[in-house]
């Protein structure tokens, strides 16, 4: 019996397929059945039922998953305990979001290879209604954890909240006019411009919506905020924008931060990862995160934007 053996056995055994566990341990798929094999061989007993569409444990596999587990974790403190200024090695996959992605990703990215410089990483970006895969991703052992906007919602996942970021009302000033506020017969008549449905964004506006008692007349789902943006910089309806995308594209003056009756709520968000994970991974990258996360921080692309609408404003005022 090898950790390579159990390490194959572990990832197979808690993974959506042999072909996702053949990627966490960087081996062929034949390679991680052979693994498996000699594993079974030499213990005497069968691991996996494959008699049907997708292998499952038998109830020796049962019995061996938490002890593989509790070994392979042994084995990576013994080797953390023995040189410790190398960091964690290996590969780290995981996943966020569009506005994470354009914001913090940048400085989490730099701690990490700081802090772990034989660590791979490998960020997956997700937008719109696809965030919703990150949390499957991460449950079928695609992603070793994701930054997500709420709480897990399948059994088995584990979560801590490291941010929040808010949103406010906007709308070009050719849309609105002098209104500075936003009222029932605006959202009435105007067309709001929002994320998908099942978002958190959307989630959050639709319970400032019906704490308002307000009524939407026509709604325009897009799944990308740069697009959100750039719909709503072209004056084709209103929407919410984070804070930090508000500000430096409002300064352009073609767009007008709208005030709000009663407060939104901020939107919270969670890293998620799977709670049979106890790798010192998940808690050094957990801390990572908490470090880094910011969503105020300058996005370049929209600061870029912003100069671009300044400019042509000030050319159509010229003319």
């Amino acid at each position: 019996m090898t950790l390579k053996q159990l390490e194959a056995f572990y990832w197979a055994a808690t993974c959506a397929s042999f072909s996702l566990a053949s990627e966490r341990v960087h081996v062929s798929v034949s390679s991680l059945s052979k693994r498996i094999s000699e594993l079974e061989s030499d213990l005497g007993k069968q691991l996996f039922n494959r008699d049907g569409h997708k292998a499952v444990l038998t109830d020796a596999g049962e019995l061996l998953l938490p002890r593989a587990k509790a070994l392979l974790l042994q084995a990576e403190q013994a080797r953390n305990a023995v040189i410790k200024d190398v960091g964690l090695r290996g590969v780290c996959r995981f996943g966020v979001g569009e506005i994470s992605a354009l914001t913090w990703l940048p400085k989490l990215i730099r701690m990490a290879r700081e802090l772990h410089p034989e660590l791979r990483l490998e960020p997956s970006v997700e937008a719109g209604s696809s965030l919703g895969s990150l949390e499957q991703k991460v449950f079928d052992g695609v992603l070793d954890f994701a930054v997500i906007a709420g709480r897990p919602t399948r059994a088995g996942m584990q979560s801590e909240h490291v941010g929040s970021t808010r949103f406010t009302w906007v709308a070009a000033k050719a849309l609105v006019g002098n209104a500075d506020t936003v009222s029932a017969d605006m959202l009435a008549r105007l067309l709001l411009i929002s994320s998908p449905p099942g978002t958190g964004s959307t989630r959050v506006l639709n319970d400032w919506l019906d704490a308002g008692e307000m009524t939407v007349g026509q709604r325009l789902s897009c799944n990308s905020w740069s697009g959100v943006a750039g719909l709503l910089t072209e004056g084709l309806g209103i929407g919410i924008l984070p804070a930090s995308w508000a500000v430096p594209l409002t300064q352009a003056g073609d767009l007008r931060i709208l005030k709000m009756r009663h407060p939104m709520a901020p939107l919270r968000y969670s890293l998620q990862w799977r709670g049979d994970d106890g790798r010192p991974l998940i808690g050094s990258m957990l801390e990572a995160v908490k470090a880094c996360i910011n969503f105020e921080v300058p996005v370049k692309w929209i600061q870029q934007k912003s100069v671009q609408l300044g400019s042509r404003s000030v050319l159509n005022r010229a003319a």
